[in-house]
């Protein structure tokens, strides 16, 4: 597995990552996200503004959140090939 990375690093061109992020009730969660800019969003159509640009993820099966995570690692363990 990759080591986890600042998420200050983590790519904001829309691609897929494994990001680790603290809920409401403190519980450390992990979860694929995809940073999404407010032309990507205004893209995909709807009323958005800049405080809905951010890092997005499926919190269940039917819901994404915005969320604030602390660490990343590629979404794919296929990047430890390298190592």
């Amino acid at each position: 597995m990759a080591a986890r990375k600042s998420i200050e690093t983590a790519p904001r061109d829309g691609s897929k990552v494994t990001v680790y992020w603290q809920d409401s009730d403190g519980v450390m969660n992990e979860s694929i996200a995809q940073y999404r800019s407010l032309d990507r969003l205004k893209a995909a159509g709807g009323d958005w503004d800049e405080s809905d640009a951010g890092w997005w993820a499926y919190t269940d099966g039917h819901t994404q959140r915005k969320i604030e995570p602390i660490s990343w690692r590629p979404a794919s363990d296929d990047a430890d090939a390298d190592d």
